[in-house]
């Protein structure tokens, strides 16, 4: 009998445990949150690519939004190399672009990141919930010291955006 109540402790434990890791506010960042395609106010077109001086680059290399704005980034990889778009505080960026750095092939599945192969197109929709600024980032190793990283300021302002 009190192995019975063992393997059922044991599956209730790691059931809970399992559940738990979802839970709560996993998808909040700084910059916001996942955001829907119907909710969009507008979207914006972003070229990630290198350029013939070695640079690697976004296009455009900065994005202006509003608080509370949702905001669909249409993604397209026209490089001859991978690429990634991540959304986040300076300071965050830098902690995982380490990661990266000891994970050389580490791939994204957080929902304010987009991993593209060459030629490959991605679309990333984002509800902005706080205003500050951020930046967007290619933290694959060497491809934001190369240049790969845009800015983006959330303002509270109703100024017209780009």
């Amino acid at each position: 009998m009190n192995s019975k109540l063992a393997i059922l402790a044991i599956f209730f434990t790691t059931s809970a445990f399992a559940a738990g890791e979802h839970a709560g506010s996993h998808d909040e960042f700084a910059v916001g949150t996942p955001g829907n395609a119907s909710d969009a106010a507008r979207t914006v077109e972003v070229e990630l690519t290198e350029t013939e001086d070695g640079q690697m680059v976004f296009k455009p290399d900065s994005v202006d939004v509003k608080r509370g704005e949702t905001i669909r980034f249409m993604l397209h990889n026209t490089g001859e190399l991978e690429h990634e778009f991540v959304l986040g505080k300076h300071e965050k960026l830098m902690d995982h672009k380490k990661e990266m750095m000891s994970q050389m092939d580490m791939k994204h599945d957080d929902p304010n990141a987009a991993f593209l192969a060459p030629g490959a197109k991605a679309e990333l929709v984002w509800t902005f919930t706080n205003s500050g600024d951020f930046q967007f980032a290619c933290l694959i190793p060497g491809h934001f010291e190369s240049g790969m990283v845009g800015a983006l300021v959330v303002t509270e302002d109703t100024a017209e955006t780009n």
